[in-house]
């Protein structure tokens, strides 16, 4: 069901609740108190009956229909309307899903709109329920403590994303050929996450600055700070892990290319390895032509070859084969073919 939860409160205290939204409306009129509407993922015709009730602005009703909004704050009238980009860790995937949730703030209402999961504004709700001199101050209390709620679940994910971190720089001395797309990954989630949560400064100081306009009680201003030192504290471990993420990926490319290199080395060496074969076998492949070319000559038996008669013609052939075969070894070596 899109409409979660759904009560009035007067006094602090929860005094009606209704699965409907006319009776919400009905009773929030004879009660005279605040109303506290809870959807998730509501139809367009429910968000329309909401804004039409509560007299919501067009242009904050259309951003909450079409979803996909960054973090931010604004004042129409007499109504606050907030965005907030909330973020889950999941162990499983070790991946971080990103949620989105508009707040409507007037002065007797707030609707929270959630399309995604989290946060869990059940545990919101229980815990302002408890508390109903916090409760008892408005709106605003409770825009407050969706706000800590926001914040504090963004502590297991920056966990999760320094445990990712610590993995990749294990893979990265470890040769893991696939921590590349890791990193590329990894970062494509940081960066999300400092689009959810740098606008989110914005959206606190905003409020800060009304503080004295509007008469916010001192304890939902200390609660604020609080919030928003905590919000300071996120964002700057989500810088730190961009540009640990960065250097990781210089590292990467560093080591990649140093194996290239050692490769193109390897390759080298063996190329050079290679010529150095292959001029040895040259050289002695010629010394061995020398006295193979003499003796095919004289093997020819034509008629007309008086070194055949002669008496000193076969050991002048053997010392011709002889010291050709050596001039051309003394010739290799010294060109240190050999």
């Amino acid at each position: 069901m899109s409409l979660v939860d759904s009560a009035i409160y007067v006094g602090g205290e929860r005094t009606d609740t209704s699965d409907n939204l006319e009776d919400i409306y009905a009773r929030l009129r004879e009660r005279n108190g605040m109303a506290w509407i809870g959807l998730y993922r509501p139809h367009v015709d429910e968000i329309r009956s909401v804004a039409q009730e509560f007299d919501l602005h067009e242009l904050a009703v259309e951003d909450a229909i079409s979803a996909h909004q960054r973090p931010k704050l604004e004042r129409y009238g007499g109504t606050l309307f907030a965005v907030l980009r909330p973020a889950q860790y999941v162990d499983e995937t070790e991946k971080v899903v990103f949620g989105e949730l508009h707040v409507f703030v007037g002065a007797d209402f707030i609707v929270t709109v959630r399309h995604a999961e989290s946060p869990d504004l059940g545990r919101v709700r229980r815990r302002l329920e408890q508390t109903p001199a916090l409760l008892s101050v408005g709106p605003e209390a409770i825009l407050y403590a969706i706000l800590d709620q926001v914040v504090d679940e963004y502590a297991p994910v920056v966990a999760g994303l320094e445990n990712d971190i610590d993995e990749i720089e294990d893979q990265l001395f470890d040769g893991d050929p696939a921590v590349s797309r890791r990193i590329y990954e990894l970062s494509r989630e940081v960066i999300e996450f400092q689009r959810a949560t740098h606008p989110l400064l914005d959206v606190l100081t905003g409020l800060e600055r009304g503080f004295d306009k509007y008469g916010v009680d001192v304890e939902l201003q200390r609660s604020l700070r609080d919030v928003h030192d905590h919000t300071l504290r996120v964002v700057e471990r989500v810088d730190s892990f961009r540009a640990l993420l960065q250097n990781a990926l210089t590292v990467h490319a560093t080591l990649v290319g140093q194996q290239q290199n050692d490769e193109m080395r390897r390759l080298t060496e063996a190329s050079l390895s290679q010529n150095e074969e292959v001029k040895k076998i040259s050289a002695w492949a010629a010394i061995l032509f020398a006295p193979t070319l003499v003796g095919t000559i004289y093997g020819m038996n034509f008629d007309h070859m008086p070194e055949l008669g002669w008496t000193v013609g076969y050991p002048l052939a053997l010392l011709a084969m002889l010291m050709t075969g050596v001039i051309l070894y003394l010739v290799f070596k010294r060109r240190r073919w050999l």
